[in-house]
């Protein structure tokens, strides 16, 4: 297996590229008795599944071939390319699929276990839920051609091939009705049984006459009539007598196309969201603004009791990130955070284009302007750099002189540049344009494609954060924007959508109830208790013995209070025992921090707290002036990787006001560190000493979590396990996972799964492997569900095979996601804030109409508009109904072993996304290093070894065509002596 992570993540990265992904599957079968093959020229390539058998388990995914007589007729005529056995020509990662359809689509296997849509649960109370979806009332019924289009050579950028296609030669040439994707599809309802060959010439578009012999500018455009959109095939899908299909994925696409083909003509569109120019602006600081606009999906969705399947189309809003509509000078002042244009021009004159200011207006490359110099119309470029020269000093020859641009523009245009010595824009469209930045404005609605900064964010948030009837009304307007009853495109091809909100039947789970050591808390609906007069569940595993404080002066040498730090001290040490901590050192080590040096911090204090009690630190606390990460990823580090202690950093201001809340809060990080749990939860179902787990179960979380698009970051994999028959405490392990490669390798499995199972069956199982395991798998797409199966459920069977050949634990895989547009509106009972409440479920109107999926909100919103968790089963081997899956799920999200109220999605995941991102300082080459912490974690491995972690240790660091790293190092060990590898070191 030693090789298998390194094919995976070379595998991974070129089928990243191509809109494919890899399988382990090399038969060629789709299903259960399938022969269909992807050569074949026969018609009948459809195949179906008996009407009676459709919802029985498993039964969808056998087939029979159409009999060529009443079933919807297949093409494969003459001249026609046949959906179902050719390469689909559609990305299919723009919509919804499911298990199967991709399954169908990338020739996969179809998972044989693939759990298929169960009973309506029947837990808690029914309640009625508005969704922001729409339903599709009436389908096109007329006969839909789909064409092949290549303009030019097939690569040619997007701006172009808007031109030719909107050209006046080739809309003579095709006609009306036509619509188009914008890349290689077009459809219509005319019948052209020729192909269309065309050269459009954009000079004479344009009104220009061409160079002699010049042809740059002479587009060839080949179009060619290739098959039907198969809408009656889409039906019989959707009925469940067939299984989905390449001419299925045809014709959502082009439904999907035809609903965005109006709206992309009308407003800016950035993929699946519109937005209108004119609109109320926010401004987020530094050139930035961000407005409203209006997303929409369609998709195939369970329509409850009346149909199994039918089409809806979410509609939700999209907050946009654009450069204030302004002229360039002003744009750039406030980018660079310069008072005014002369003290930008300032700053610039002395380093140019290496200084701040200068890699900050690099910001603005290909960003696209409007010049208003010539007067009538505004002429349109695209920004390639700035070049430093001032306008007096850039000179051309014009008519047989030499002239500067600044006197240029006084003769030619009866302009004087105030600001000659900003520095030239040279853009894009000429072989050497010039123009001075104050003649430039940039166009509305230019999108702003960089990472907010911390303030941007913070306004981000504070404009995009809305309650749900803001956000609804907010829908409202985008229903407006979209306007489908008028929408010219849709009327000619027969689409018709309701623009009534859907409303489904959905449940209610009872809330459990939150069991500590002493007292308990019955949070009921509102989703919210405290810790006043409770106990933990469990206390630290060990006596609080060697401990030190390290307290770190502020940065301009003010020192803190040495009698305000003991007295948050004694506070904190009676409120832990209030809470059942157990305390036997209440006086602890006392350290003040000196240099700038954070690795001699953690040393000093790891020496006090030692050499004061004689035994090995257990906790390491520090007392911060502010929030700095750098600083506290610098801590971290330290003392998890060279000493292997857990540690707890506190803010001094909150140490100053001493406050019991405060206290309380960080008492539970600091109980879970120490090896103790906050609270059980407790229902129906539940109330034994394993709570809902009838047999010894193990729960496993799984995230990956990327650095921003274009950072040479590696990306980082975590696995969380459970630590105790309740599934409270998980220890959790993290490993770099080569770059932005989602699914985790073997090696990485095999690496972190390994010790944490045997920690298990030592402390958990009695010696004894889990009956079960539970697999909570985080932030993959749907495209990606059965990689997980294929991959990572593979490898850890593998894995635990090794232990025991007739080892065969059953699994149960759940990916969980939160990337999605849906949200509910209760019609009735909601919170207060017109939120749901927390516990509801809803099984219908966005789940997939044949597979096992669900949204729950189990949470209750803080701020804003509460989103819902969507969980989808992939596997069930050990037969759970779903009403147990939905309740372990939602009674688990109140264990959350650090708050007072439940999370949103179940600990599993949250706890392994918190520990991909703690685990940040561990790698050797993260920027905040003097910390003392060893520059290389292990000696170099092998080829194969290094490989298939997608990288090498060792401090070497290659590159690829893309500029990205090819060889990345591990993160550094952390020492287990004092078991801080099973600890919640991460919380």
């Amino acid at each position: 297996m030693a090789g298998a992570g390194k094919t995976r993540v070379k595998e991974e990265r070129e089928n990243h590229a191509r809109g494919n992904a890899p399988s382990r599957s090399s038969g060629s079968s789709r299903g259960n008795g399938s022969s269909r093959s992807d050569t074949s020229s026969s018609g009948k390539a459809y195949s179906s599944a008996p009407a009676s058998n459709v919802g029985s388990t498993g039964s969808r995914h056998s087939r029979t071939m159409y009999d060529g007589n009443r079933d919807p007729e297949p093409p494969g005529s003459a001249g026609e390319r046949n959906p179902a056995t050719a390469r689909p020509v559609v990305d299919p990662r723009n919509f919804d699929l499911g298990v199967a359809g991709w399954s169908t689509v990338r020739g996969y296997d179809l998972p044989t276990a693939l759990p298929s849509r169960p009973k309506p649960s029947t837990l808690g109370q029914a309640c009625k839920i508005g969704l922001n979806t729409y339903n599709v009332e009436v389908m096109p019924s007329a006969p839909v051609y789909q064409f092949d289009v290549m303009i030019g050579n097939g690569v040619e950028k997007r701006g172009l091939v808007k031109k030719v296609w909107e050209s006046k030669t080739l809309r003579n040439a095709l006609g009306k009705g036509f619509i188009f994707d914008g890349n290689k599809l077009a459809w219509s309802l005319t019948n052209i049984n020729r192909e269309v060959k065309s050269i459009v010439d954009l000079d004479a578009e344009n009104g220009r006459q061409g160079k002699p012999g010049d042809d740059k500018n002479k587009v060839r455009v080949h179009i060619r009539q290739t098959n039907r959109v198969r809408l009656d095939v889409l039906l019989a899908y959707m009925q469940g007598t067939i299984q989905f299909d390449n001419s299925c994925l045809e014709a959502i696409n082009f439904l999907d196309h035809l609903l965005r083909e109006y709206p992309t003509i009308r407003y800016t569109q950035i993929k699946r969201s519109f937005f209108a120019r004119g609109q109320e602006r926010f401004n987020l600081g530094s050139a930035v603004e961000a407005f409203k606009g209006v997303y929409s999906s369609m998709r195939i969705v369970h329509g409850g009791p009346a149909a199994k399947a039918r089409l809806s189309v979410t509609v939700d809003v999209s907050n946009g990130v654009f450069w204030t509509e302004t002229t360039l000078p002003i744009s750039a002042v406030q980018l660079t955070g310069r008072r005014d244009i002369n003290d930008l021009i300032n700053a610039l004159r002395t380093k140019g284009e290496k200084s701040a200011d200068g890699q900050n207006l690099k910001k603005m490359r290909k960003l696209h302007v409007v010049a208003g110099h010539r007067g009538g119309n505004q002429d349109q470029y695209t920004i390639d750099r700035f070049v430093y020269q001032g306008a007096r000093d850039a000179k051309f020859e014009k008519d047989g002189k030499v002239i500067s641009i600044y006197d240029y523009f006084a003769q030619a245009f009866n302009i004087r540049l105030q600001y000659p010595d900003l520095p030239l824009v040279k853009m894009m469209k000429g072989k050497n344009t010039l123009l001075p930045m104050e003649v430039l404005k940039i166009e509305p609605n230019a999108r702003y494609t960089f990472k907010l900064d911390e303030r941007q964010t913070a306004n981000m948030i504070k404009f995009a954060v809305t309650p749900p009837a803001e956000r609804y009304k907010a829908i409202e307007h985008g229903l407006s924007m979209l306007d489908w009853a008028n929408d010219p495109v849709l009327n000619t091809f027969g689409l018709k959508i309701s623009s009534k909100k859907t409303i489904v039947d959905g449940r209610i789970i009872a809330a459990p109830i939150v069991q500590f050591g002493q007292g308990d808390a019955k949070p009921g609906t509102s989703g919210r208790w405290d810790l006043k007069g409770k106990k933990f569940l469990t206390p630290n595993s060990a006596p609080l013995k060697s401990w030190a404080i390290c307290v770190v002066p502020g940065r301009r040498g003010g020192k803190p209070d040495k009698s305000v730090v003991e007295n948050f001290i004694r506070e904190f040490v009676k409120v832990y025992g209030l809470h059942g901590g157990r305390v036997e050192n209440k006086q602890p080590a006392f350290c003040l921090a000196s240099g700038d040096d954070v690795g001699s911090w953690v040393t000093t204090a790891w020496n006090s707290a030692g050499n004061q009690t004689q035994a090995r630190p257990q906790m390491l606390v520090f007392i911060l002036p502010d929030k700095d990460s750098q600083t506290y990823g610098r801590i971290k580090r330290s003392a998890e990787c060279r000493y292997g202690v857990v540690s707890q950093c506190m803010q001094y201001a909150h140490v100053q006001k001493c406050q019991a809340q405060y206290i309380s809060n960080v008492c539970m990080k600091f109980n879970a560190k120490l090896g103790g749990s906050t609270g059980r939860a407790i229902g129906a179902k539940s109330k034994g000493p394993t709570g809902l787990f009838t047999v010894p179960t193990c729960v496993i979380g799984a995230d990956v979590s990327h650095a921003a698009p274009g950072a040479p970051t590696p990306s980082m994999a975590a696995l969380t396990m459970s630590m105790d028959k309740l599934a409270i405490r998980y220890a959790a392990a993290c490993e770099t996972n080569g770059y932005r490669v989602e699914m985790i390798t073997t090696d990485n499995i095999n690496g972190m799964i390994k010790p944490l199972i045997q920690s298990w069956v030592q402390n958990v199982g009695g010696g004894k492997f889990p009956s079960r395991i539970i697999y909570f798998r985080d932030g993959v797409s749907e495209g990606q569900y059965q990689h997980v199966l294929q991959q990572e459920v593979h490898d850890m069977k593998a894995l635990l095979k090794t232990a025991d050949p007739n080892l065969n634990i059953p699994f149960v895989v759940i990916v969980g996601s939160k990337r999605h547009h849906v949200r509910f509106f209760p019609e009735k009972g909601g919170d207060r804030n017109g939120n749901p409440l927390p516990g509801t479920l809803i099984e219908t109107g966005v789940t997939n109409p044949f597979e096992n999926d669900f949204f729950l909100c189990s949470h209750a919103a803080i701020k804003g508009t509460a989103r819902p968790m969507h969980y989808h089963v992939l596997l069930n081997e050990a037969g759970m109904p779903n009403e147990e899956i939905q309740t372990i799920i939602y009674e688990q999200c109140y264990q959350y072993i650090r708050a007072t109220t439940p999370l949103s999605q179940h600990p599993a995941i949250y706890y392994a996304h918190i520990a991909s991102n703690r685990a940040i300082p561990h790698d050797p080459k993260w920027s905040g290093s003097s910390d003392g912490a060893p520059s290389v974690a292990s000696k170099p491995r092998s080829a194969s070894q290094s490989g298939s972690q997608g990288g090498k240790s060792g401090g070497k660091s290659g590159g690829s065509s893309s500029g990205m790293p090819t060889d990345i190092e591990k993160l550094m060990p952390m020492p287990n002596q004092g078991g801080i590898q099973t600890s919640m070191w991460y919380i």
